[in-house]
């Protein structure tokens, strides 16, 4: 049985199952492990880490710990205040695009956006000072693409190869940032800078040797010393490159901070964090955890949200999250849901009614196990009398083309198909 408790409880003959954080706060990256070096255990006490998952079925257990339905109804009672806060009037947000419209588009955009934000990334990596000005096309393009349809470029974004990861995290986190932004009611100006701090947000990534970036393997101390300096590292750039605005400054210096104290490089908590930074944390965990990296495959989006739920007190401004679940669905875009008539369904689009009721394209009977011919629902329809019951891991059905599905273009042939 899993059982959650605090890292203060963590004994030697403990099988932890999962820490309760994203995996770019600790160096334990190939998951879970029977506890039974004692300097382990100080490493993960050291690193921010407030509470882990045991399996009492593999190793030493816990009677006072939370258990699996107990974090499960708290999770679902804090996505449930997303869901059930007040529409907007309709009318009041702009007319938006059919999603694989829009994602059409949004290939381009994130291919053009890729190749610039490489060049811009490589050239910081050999010295030559960043101009914040030559980012800003790109931020406006990704901005506009958000405007017509956020799900689209979000979802492809989100299906970086891992061999690129650290320039489409960029334009992934540029583009929620801008969702989120808007969600928020702010400006046209300070969404600009908002995307733009998305996009140079992680640029002191490129002071870090790639031998350590993308090991595939437990990081040493030293090793995850490093990889922890690139806040610091990436504000030194900015400062001496031209055109960056406090904005993406403050977001580059301060994106792995946590309200609770615990996170870096400053261990800033609560007010002394400001918007955009509480915005950079929330964008940077939800893109990084979905996504595959060289050690670790991602999680699918609608599992991520409640993982980070299930974090949310001490690691995100509670008023932040709500607006961020609301700027990406409960089921985000591309996320494969069970549907009480027993049949499977991509998340294709969210709708104004509730976060609970997007548009889906039904594919696939369960009853029968076979592909069927798709069919497009807007749940939130009075006449719609289906609704999602559960998120799905495509492994698990062996369903290997999800993206194709909800965006009508082929997942790239080096990627992972279907997969966060």
């Amino acid at each position: 049985m899993l059982i959650r408790i605090h890292v203060k409880q963590l004994r030697l003959g403990m099988h932890v199952h999962e820490f309760c954080g994203s995996w770019m706060d600790h160096p334990f990256w190939r998951g879970a492990f029977l506890l039974d070096d004692p300097k382990d255990l100080q490493t993960i006490l050291s690193t921010g880490i407030k509470e882990v998952w045991i399996d009492d079925a593999k190793g030493l257990g816990l009677d006072n710990g939370k258990k699996e339905a107990e974090v499960a109804q708290e999770v679902e009672a804090t996505l449930g205040q997303a869901a059930a806060q007040t529409p907007p009037p309709p009318g009041t947000k702009p007319s938006r695009v059919d999603t694989a419209q829009e994602a059409a588009r949004a290939v381009m955009i994130c291919a053009k956006s890729k190749q610039a934000v490489t060049s811009m990334f490589q050239e910081a990596r050999m010295g030559k000072a960043l101009n914040a000005e030559n980012a800003l096309p790109i931020v406006e393009e990704i901005s506009s693409s958000v405007l017509r349809n956020p799900g689209a470029l979000i979802g492809l974004a989100r299906l970086k190869d891992k061999d690129d990861y650290t320039y489409m995290h960029s334009v992934a986190v540029c583009a929620l940032m801008v969702a989120l932004a808007r969600q928020l009611g702010l400006n046209e100006e300070q969404t600009r800078q908002a995307g733009l701090a998305g996009l140079l947000h992680d640029v002191g990534k490129m002071a870090i040797p790639m031998e350590i970036l993308n090991k595939p393997g437990k990081l040493t101390d030293e090793e995850f010393a490093v990889v922890k300096s690139h806040p610091a590292e990436g504000h030194k750039m900015l400062l001496e490159g031209q055109g960056v605005g406090d904005v993406a400054l403050d977001v580059c210096l301060h994106h792995h901070e946590k309200v609770d104290g615990s996170g870096y490089p400053e261990r800033l908590a609560n007010e002394q964090i400001s918007l955009h930074a509480k915005m950079g944390a929330v964008c940077d965990v939800y893109d990084a955890v979905t996504s595959n990296r060289p050690y670790k495959n991602g999680w699918e989006p609608a599992e991520t949200l409640r993982k980070m739920a299930e974090w949310s007190k001490g690691h995100f401004d509670p008023v932040i999250f709500q607006a961020f679940v609301k700027s990406i669905g409960i089921y985000p875009v591309g996320s494969l849901v069970k549907l009480e008539s027993n049949r499977l369904a991509v998340v294709i689009e969210q709708t104004e009614k509730s976060l609970l009721l997007p548009k889906v394209k039904v594919f696939f009977s369960i009853k029968s196990n076979t592909r069927i011919v798709p069919e497009i629902l807007d749940l939130s329809k009075p006449l719609s009398k289906d609704k999602i019951v559960s998120h799905e891991d495509p492994a698990k059905w062996n369903i290997l083309n999800v993206q194709e599905l909800w965006s009508g273009q082929a997942a790239p042939s080096n990627g992972k198909p279907g997969k966060a």
